[in-house]
């Protein structure tokens, strides 16, 4: 399949967005929308110069540029991954296909981790799993005075979040390579944040849109999509501070599970968030020791 010959900018956007109308059988709104963002990358300028030069003709080479991207996204390729980039809290991220996409809903957890840490405190924050970095950065940009420690067992995920934190120079960030807790010997952390996998392995949601492109590691957890989950919270208070808090993503049906969980080991104070669309999607819970114990 090939994109018409055309020659303006206009001409260019309406076909891409009848294209990727028809094949991904999305609103023609959004399809031009997402043709613009993908033309403005091509040309490297912004939707202004678009619209300002819409009768404006293209050179070949952008043209085709412009194309290959289209043809890309009618066939399912996240349009992150097409353009390496994802905005999320604030920050301009890069994403690759070893890194989940960062999705609006997560910033649920980055608010509940704002609010429970003081402006006048230098705490210590966790973040199992980061990915590209989203949550590690996007607290430790909003919360300078903290000190953040993001693991992933995946070392390209790292690499990508390592070069996002040296692109949005936020340095109060380490990363380090760990199996969930693993290698996080005698370490205890004011707020430990983790997006974990938590879909189910069989859901059938992994073999359609985005998630067909996205690493399974990072997205299906078991038969009910809480193995991880389970794990995270049966070692947290190893590395919890006293009165430190666990906050954790999840399935819009899996807070009464994740509260259960957090409550059997002794989490106090258990309260769960909304995301923007009113479905459940962070739970969090509080370590209700007063006093250090020693380590074993």
């Amino acid at each position: 399949m090939t994109l018409p010959s055309v020659h303006t900018v206009r001409e260019v956007l309406l076909q891409a967005q009848q294209l990727l109308t028809d094949a991904l059988a999305i609103e023609p709104y959004e399809a031009r929308l997402e043709a613009q963002l993908l033309l403005q990358t091509a040309l490297n300028l912004d939707r202004a110069w678009l619209i300002s030069h819409e009768n404006d003709a293209l050179g070949a080479n952008i043209h085709a540029v412009f194309q290959a991207s289209i043809l890309r996204r009618s066939h399912g390729e996240p349009i992150a991954y097409i353009l390496g980039r994802r905005e999320f809290f604030g920050l301009d991220l890069m994403v690759t296909p070893a890194t989940l996409i960062p999705r609006p809903d997560t910033e649920t957890l980055v608010e509940a981790a704002l609010a429970k840490l003081s402006e006048d405190k230098h705490l210590s924050i966790l973040d199992l799993g980061t990915g590209s970095g989203a949550i590690a950065l996007a607290i430790a940009k909003n919360c300078p005075q903290a000190n953040v420690t993001a693991v992933d067992a995946s070392s390209a995920a790292l690499d990508v979040a390592k070069n996002n934190a040296y692109q949005l120079n936020i340095p109060n960030v380490q990363f380090q390579a760990s199996n969930w807790f693993d290698a996080l010997t005698h370490q205890r952390f004011d707020v430990i944040v983790s997006n974990p996998p938590y879909i189910e392995q069989d859901d059938k949601h992994l073999k359609q849109g985005d998630l067909r492109f996205e690493p399974i590691t990072a997205l299906a957890s078991g038969t009910d999509g809480l193995n991880d989950i389970r794990q995270i919270v049966a070692d947290c208070l190893i590395y919890l501070k006293p009165q430190g808090w666990l906050m954790l993503e999840h399935g819009y049906q899996q807070a009464p599970a994740v509260a259960d969980l957090m409550a059997n080991i002794g989490l106090v104070d258990i309260a769960t968030f909304q995301d923007l669309s009113g479905n459940d999607r962070v739970t969090i819970g509080k370590n209700s020791l007063i006093v250090s114990t020693h380590w074993d």
